[in-house]
């Protein structure tokens, strides 16, 4: 097309209308789809022919016109840009791309020995030479070059189609030198360059018609290859259509092979840890929470197997460890967990009477919810039947001191125990409960999620984790149902103490700040707030004693804000004498939630025969400090207005409060007989101590660990 309307193909992805001799869209860069070619070609039977004046594009193997063809007159396509430009300008005139100089004797120059002899098909042949695409050029360069390696005779070739290879992925056909997909970006596949390199061997034995031995035994190669990957090629005696060989149309059954055996191979934790790793992506709690308490290390990195079973390149690298993943996906809520996780794991393995009997743990948990119940009348709140307090078994002070501490160091939260204790000065801050009265708390290791103040509470009861969320949809259920008799209370106590701080709200203010209590009870994984433990302790039908850090602070160490959970909660809705006077002792620090128990006593050495004067058989007793190191009664929380002032008599009311020798105010917290499934769980966790003590492996860490080596306790 000289001097008429050009033809001009559509780009697919930017709908351009490009020049004909475009191989690329100008505008998005794009290759020219395949079918947009051979459309063209058939309906204009060869471009280059219908346009004689037009240089072909010299990015592929820069073959120019013949100079019989390239007159004054003739242009030059742009290489970038496309634009027909007159063969005297040495720039184009759209982009100013330089005009690239080759000339048609390189040609033969570069390739001694080829003579390409591909004719107009007239009957009776022209000697007139056309024009060859670069593709078909490509084809005959590969066969010229394995020619010249086994005959320096020269060769006639003619080939219909070139060699490209299908995408496994999107299949479309990209040139041969291409190493990956144009259009999806999918590496090329080495099976496809064998099956091309096959080809290109066949079509070179066609054209030099080598001996027969050679013939059949590269042929014999080829069908042994097209036959594993399902393909089917055909060969002319004097030229190859490559379009014969036709591409699977599914993926590789080898890989879907591979990853059912790397499947096979994953145990229960495994799945766990590759959902916790989906989970980190997505902003999934459970699944993380799922892991770690199944004694996962937060530190855990993915394997090359484990990637390729995720099948997320973008997302998931060999590696990666669930902090990179809630960094990289900005999960902040996520990583602090993650990195409280982390610190607690690299100190010492958690191996709790839950974790090391899963099965009886899972039992007990089915024996609370067949406890719970829900009192119908004007106050619809769910409340346990049974009530049970955990407390550590007397046979831990029968252990050797290196086995003890190996205990220790496995069910109790170091840096909850010294927050508390040493820096703080909340709990074991009195001689006389610790010593004289053996009253010294502990704080059991808890999973660090949203959900630790109930798992707190079901194990400083039954020893349980709430994994099944039993106890917080019994808490959702009760605020809600509740809600005409938990409203009232909770507002007039909020009011108070926005009174105090000279603020009001407006009542839409307050019906907002009650869904969201609402929506934070029913949703797992979020951090709950003072009223869901004004709840929780109607549900137990039992006070609860939080003792908690004054301030909070950052992972820093800087102080933020003030910590309000410290105090003494009472189940006020219900009447004294549906109730248990048996209170539950939590600790709290920097939005963290620990049980404290105490340990039984070993009733045979009299210690603390003076704390138990008054119980009954079978059962001991712990006392539970009602005032602060500096002898200030603590904080009673969701007070009236009229029961300000009386807080004593109101103590005294919901629980057994008795004054010490030393004049502090405490309460009795009776450690009853365990079920026979918390028994049985805590002896099989036993059990595993009392076998390392009978090793004579263990007797000799003993005697390396030295006179010096004292425990946290001393």
């Amino acid at each position: 097309m000289s001097d008429g309307v050009e033809s001009k193909w559509s780009c697919e992805f930017c709908t351009y209308e490009n020049f004909p001799a475009a191989k690329k869209c100008t505008m998005c860069f794009k290759w020219r789809a395949p079918h947009l070619i051979s459309d063209t070609i058939n309906e204009e039977q060869d471009i280059y022919k219908m346009a004689p004046l037009v240089s072909p594009p010299p990015s592929e193997l820069n073959i120019l016109c013949t100079t019989s063809s390239c007159g004054e007159n003739s242009k030059w396509a742009c290489e970038v840009c496309t634009y027909l430009n007159w063969s005297k300008t040495t720039k184009c005139v759209q982009c100013s791309n330089p005009k690239r100089k080759t000339s048609p004797p390189l040609l033969q120059t570069q390739l001694p020995g080829i003579t390409i002899n591909t004719f107009e098909g007239h009957p009776g042949g022209s000697t007139t030479p056309t024009r060859i695409s670069p593709g078909s050029m490509s084809n005959n360069i590969v066969s010229s070059k394995t020619s010249n390696n086994d005959n320096k005779s020269s060769t006639h070739v003619s080939v219909t189609n070139p060699t490209k290879w299908n995408c496994l992925t999107c299949t479309y056909e990209n040139w041969p030198r291409s190493l990956k997909c144009v259009i999806c970006g999918t590496p090329k596949d080495k099976s496809t360059g064998d099956i091309l390199e096959a080809v290109s061997s066949t079509r070179t034995e066609n054209v030099h018609r080598r001996s027969p031995s050679t013939s059949v035994s590269s042929r014999r190669g080829l069908g042994d290859r097209i036959e594993q990957h399902n393909y089917q090629a055909g060969a002319s005696a004097s030229s190859v259509t490559i379009s014969s060989v036709k591409q699977p149309s599914s993926p590789p059954m080898a890989r879907e092979k591979r990853l059912a055996m790397l499947r096979s191979k994953l145990r229960d934790s495994d799945w766990l840890w590759l959902n916790a790793c989906l989970g980190a992506v997505e902003g999934d709690m459970e699944a993380i929470h799922a892991f770690i308490a199944s004694g996962g290390h937060p530190s855990r990195q993915l394997t090359v197997q484990e990637v390729e079973l995720l099948d997320r390149p973008s997302a998931f690298q060999a590696g990666y460890t669930l902090v990179h993943l809630a960094i990289r996906f900005q999960r902040e809520d996520m990583l602090a967990i993650l990195l409280s996780a982390t610190d607690a794991a690299t100190k010492a393995t958690k191996r709790l009477p839950c974790m090391a009997c899963p099965d009886l743990a899972t039992d007990i948990r089915r024996q609370v919810v067949s406890s719970l119940r829900q009192r119908k009348g004007e106050f619809p709140c769910s409340f346990l039947t049974d009530c049970v307090t955990f407390s550590l078994p007397a046979e831990i002070e029968d252990f050797e001191r290196i086995i003890q501490e190996q205990l220790f160091d496995e069910i109790l939260d170091r840096d909850v125990q010294n927050e508390l204790e040493v820096e703080e000065a909340i709990i074991n801050w009195s001689i006389e409960l610790t010593e004289r009265l053996g009253s010294r708390l502990y704080a059991l290791w808890n999973r660090t999620a949203g959900d630790c103040l109930l798992d707190s509470v079901l194990q400083a009861t039954w020893g349980v984790f709430d994994l099944d969320n039993s106890l917080r949809r019994a808490l959702a259920d009760s605020l809600r149902e509740g809600v005409m008799n938990f409203y009232p209370r909770w507002k007039e106590y909020e009011s108070m103490q926005a009174e105090s701080l000279h603020f009001t709200l407006d009542e839409g203010q307050w019906q907002h700040d009650w869904a969201v209590l609402l929506s934070l009870a029913s949703q797992p994984g979020t951090s709950l707030e003072q009223t869901h433990i004004f709840a929780l302790a109607h549900i137990l039908r039992r006070p609860i004693i939080v003792y908690g850090v004054k301030y909070v602070k950052s992972f820093r160490g800087e102080t933020i804000g003030f910590a309000k959970f410290q105090g003494v909660y009472l189940p006020l809705l219900w009447d004294s004498s549906f109730c248990w006077k048996n209170p539950v002792a939590l600790g709290y620090t920097r939005g963290h939630f620990s049980a404290l128990v105490p340990m039984e006593m070993d009733m045979d050495d009299g210690v603390g025969a003076g704390a138990n004067t008054e119980s009954a058989d079978e059962e001991q007793v712990a006392y539970l400090p009602l005032v602060d190191c500096e002898g200030k009664l603590l904080q009673m929380h969701f007070l009236s207005g009229s029961e300000h002032g009386r807080e004593e008599m109101i103590l005294k009311e919901w629980l057994h409060c008795h004054k010490t020798k030393g004049g502090l105010l405490v309460a009795t917290q009776h450690l009853s007989k365990r079920p026979v499934a918390v028994k049985q769980m805590v002896d099989e966790w036993l059990d595993h101590y009392r076998r390392m003590q009978s090793q004579p492996s263990a007797i000799s860490i003993k005697s390396t660990f030295g006179s010096d080596g004292e425990s946290d306790d001393e």
